[in-house]
């Protein structure tokens, strides 16, 4: 079997957090459209995920949560997103790295997808980083709650402009033809 040097599992597994993170960029901006809303999965160990040490001693790999009618302040950055939620009627903020969510879905339409946990060896390479995301490894902001909007995300493709028609100017009757006059009420339809 060949080699693949250009590694398009990480680069497909990118494009997947990629739309998370729009997704929840977009939710964060305009709240949740219509009856969209998201289950998302994550190791609840994986570096920089922040989360109570109840739920991480109830879920000791794994916990998936719910974004649908009871969460505040969701916040997106390029490497993850902070949000609270109630544990037993009790506030509590979790902080969750894309490189953490292992699975992502929208019960409502219905959309879904498994990730890999990303690893640290996979942050050393240039073609695992999230899009516009510097690696988890270089961040220098301070890790503590954002109240920052998320970053401006590109502004989806416009489509292009139809391109006229060509016109071709009616040829001139051949010699010795008469032109002939056709009323438009011979194109229309009936």
């Amino acid at each position: 079997m060949p080699t693949d040097l250009i590694r398009y599992d990480l680069l497909v597994q990118d494009a997947l957090r990629f739309v998370v993170r729009r997704v929840l960029s977009d939710a964060a901006r305009n709240g949740l459209p219509g009856e969209h809303h998201f289950n998302i999965s994550f190791k609840t160990q994986a570096a920089g995920v922040v989360v109570p040490s109840a739920m991480r001693q109830k879920y000791p790999d794994e916990m998936t949560i719910i974004l649908q009618h009871e969460f505040w302040d969701l916040a997106v950055d390029a490497d993850g997103f902070e949000v609270s939620l109630s544990f037993s009627r009790k506030p509590e903020r979790l902080k969750i790295p894309f490189d953490a969510i292992v699975g992502f879905s929208d019960p409502s339409v219905p959309f879904g997808f498994k990730l890999e946990p990303r690893e640290q060896s996979a942050l050393a390479n240039p073609t695992s980083v999230i899009p516009s995301a510097p690696p988890a490894r270089e961040r220098t902001e301070p890790t503590g709650p954002s109240k920052a909007p998320p970053p401006p995300l590109p502004a989806p493709p416009k489509p292009a402009a139809p391109r006229p028609k060509s016109v071709e100017a009616p040829k001139p009757p051949e010699t010795g033809e008469a032109a002939k006059v056709v009323s438009i009420d011979a194109f229309r339809k009936k």
